[in-house]
């Protein structure tokens, strides 16, 4: 219970009278012994708050506002709504797939609403059925290694463990996940079916998108067809052609005061300028950086060792955890997109939602200015997607511009075509698409509404708590490449990064960041012998598992044998960390297998190296039952070191080839077997 003040007492009347009379002391002296009695009987229930906690009686109340906000049901009939779509989102794809689909009901006499899991109490599913031909949609992301996002966590759990009656609930899965995963999908297909099982009705099937190759098409693919199916089902009809409807209208605030004004922070205002913990995605801790460090010692590409300082936080990590932080966009690119569209970047406005049952009020912290919501809150170097292109094509005065725009937007292959080699190959984002179609003038408001939200990078962090508890290191490449129409594009947070030095004198610059926990772990028991294959930045949890393993070692630990394969171009330009993994190699504290892929004639790579150490891999995995870990690229690396660890079982451990497969799922299952990696 929070501390309350006590209730104000008027001032007494002036008197010649004596203050108190006899019966005012008496019922004074009664009230003071009742007030100390019931301070002394409460002392020992509350021994956590304050000890000077003064109190006022209130009347009990109940808090019926959660209930109602968490009611989709409620919202639903209340506002004659049809369709509710969820989404499981770590990157914000799915959140915005929904928002389409929500958009396009109204076009099929299906009035939608967005929901987010975590914020709905969703065993209301069971009750959907009481709303005539209504329908549930899940747009459903999968990450990490075959994991349900965040904000789905609860609801994946719910319908994993409750045999709940799902009969006369009509639904349809779109599953978003990367083919070059192991468990690729692995979410959207398991909510498909236990819907199934659970006796609810598939209204239309599973659609997966693949973000490895064009996840926008799969998605728009996969739509159409949605659409006609569950005209049919319900028996009802398109009323014609897509309306192009904003989803949110412009309130320009000229009068508030600055102290009113969001200038970046995620959720609480001054939540930057006045830090409280705990800290996490919403609320993020400004960090100070200590240390940034070049690790390249030649060449034309730069790799970055980073030191924040989080002393004070109450933030704890492990190795192998991720830590995240919110970039902000380049103020060149921010500068260019304002002038395209001939704004104001420092008008105050909020972007207010035109359906007032929606829990999401603003697409992003309002109300703000143009410049911050462009620098802070929407992915502006992101690769816009069909359904921008669409509404952009409605700015274009030039018929020729419009056409061009639109051309793209249909699921038509020759569209498809054009698309992907226009936009995608070409890695145009919103200021090249506006600065390369000179008629086309948006209003920056709508460019505001149009883009996704700038979302916190992810890196995994290269040191353990046992030697650093009060810092958090990372390992990050500078992403810088020039595009096919001759421009040079920048990765958002690296490039954010790599200006932030700290400069003796002046305040240590400061990043807002939040720990992510991973299941990426060493083993319980220090003896049990590990193998890790990192090459190029994959190396960064390793060195926190490596420093780890070291200081049990000092302590006096049994520590199990630490195998490390490692790989970059050359020796003597990218080999990061050179210095510490030589001096590890003379205390024994690991084995070193390292590859330069361009130091001789022929291409040399971990794979190889793997490949000449069958027999110590079938011992440290076969024999020893140890554990295994890959850290890097996705696409390749990962799936030729899964299909080299195969080969050892089939080889050395004498198994078929589904035995190796079973084993390799079995250590998955057991993490012996683990993969922090990316595309």
């Amino acid at each position: 219970m929070d501390a309350q003040t006590e209730p104000e007492v008027p001032p007494a009347p002036v008197s010649e009278e004596p203050f108190l009379g006899p019966l005012d002391i008496v019922l004074l002296l009664a009230l003071v012994g009742g007030a100390a009695w019931y301070l002394l009987k409460n002392r020992k229930k509350d021994t956590t708050t304050s000890q000077f906690k003064s109190y006022s009686i209130q009347p009990t109340t109940v808090n019926t506002m959660t209930m109602a906000e968490n009611s989709f049901i409620k919202k639903l009939k209340s506002s004659g709504r049809r369709l509710v779509v969820f989404y499981g989102s770590q990157t914000g794809t799915a959140e915005e797939f929904a928002g389409r689909l929500a958009k396009e009901g109204l076009r099929y006499q299906m009035k939608g609403m967005v929901a987010d899991p975590e914020e709905c109490d969703m065993e209301e599913l069971l009750s959907l059925k009481d709303i005539d031909k209504s329908l549930a949609v899940f747009c459903m992301a999968t990450y990490g290694e075959g994991d349900p996002t965040d904000n789905c966590m609860e609801f994946f759990e719910w319908i994993q463990n409750n045999d709940v009656d799902m009969a006369g609930l009509n639904y349809a899965v779109f599953g978003l996940g990367n083919k070059t995963y192991e468990h690729y999908n692995k979410v959207g297909i398991y909510v498909d079916k236990r819907l199934e099982e659970l006796g609810a009705t598939r209204v239309f099937e599973l659609g997966l998108g693949d973000d490895d190759a064009n996840i926008e098409d799969d998605f728009i693919t996969w739509k159409d067809k949605f659409w006609p199916a569950v005209c049919d089902y319900f028996g009802i009809e398109s009323t014609g052609e897509d309306v192009l409807m904003r989803q949110y209208r412009l309130l320009e605030q000229p009068e508030t005061p600055p102290e009113r004004l969001y200038t970046g922070e995620i959720a609480r205002l001054h939540s930057l300028q006045t830090q409280r913990p705990p800290f996490d995605a919403k609320n993020p801790f400004l960090a100070p950086i200590k240390i940034n460090r070049e690790l390249h010692k030649a060449g034309d590409r730069s790799c970055m060792h980073i030191e924040f300082d989080i002393e004070g936080s109450k933030m704890r990590y492990e190795a192998g955890d991720h830590l995240a932080m919110y970039p902000v966009n380049d103020s060149d690119l921010v500068q260019r997109l304002g002038k395209l569209c001939n704004a104001d970047l420092d008008v105050v406005f909020s972007l207010i939602n035109t359906d007032t049952d929606s829990s999401k009020k603003h697409p992003f912290p309002c109300p703000t200015n143009y410049r911050t919501a462009l620098t802070h809150y929407l992915e502006i170097t992101a690769l816009p997607r069909t359904h921008i292109l669409k509404e952009l094509a409605e700015y274009c005065s030039d018929e020729k511009d419009k056409e061009f725009l639109r051309s793209m937007c249909s699921t038509a292959p020759e569209a498809k075509s054009k698309y992907q080699e226009w936009v995608q190959d070409s890695c145009r984002n919103i200021v090249h698409v506006l600065e390369d179609l000179p008629s086309c003038h948006p209003p920056i408001d709508h460019v505001c509404e149009l883009l996704p939200r700038l979302q916190p990078r992810y890196y995994s962090i290269s040191s353990s708590s046992k030697l650093y508890p009060t810092t958090v290191h990372v390992t990050a490449v500078l992403v810088k490449y020039a595009t096919k129409t001759g421009r040079v594009n920048k990765g958002v947070a690296t490039t954010f990064l790599a200006q932030k030095h700290p400069i003796n004198g002046e305040p240590l610059p400061r990043v807002p960041i939040f720990i992510r926990k991973s299941q990426f772990r060493l083993p319980a028991k220090t003896e049990t012998p590990v193998i890790m294959v990192g090459p190029g930045t994959g190396l960064a949890p390793f060195r926190g598992f490596i420093q780890e393993r070291d200081f049990h070692k000092q302590e006096g630990k049994e520590v199990g044998q630490t195998v490390l394969y490692f790989g970059c171009r050359k020796r003597a330009e990218d080999y990061i960390y050179e210095e510490e993994l030589e001096d590890y190699v003379k205390r024994g504290v690991i084995k070193l297998r390292s590859a330069f892929s361009r130091d001789q004639a022929h291409k040399v790579y971990v794979t190889h190296l793997l490949e000449e150490d069958m027999d110590l891999l079938w011992t440290v995995i076969g024999e020893k039952k140890g554990h295994f870990y890959i850290c890097g690229d996705a696409k390749n690396m990962a799936t030729d070191v899964r299909n080299i660890l195969l080969k050892v079982l089939q080889s050395k451990g004498n198994m078929s080839e589904s035995e190796s497969i079973q084993y390799i799922k079995k250590m998955e299952a057991q993490k012996r077997y683990s993969a922090d990696v990316w595309s």
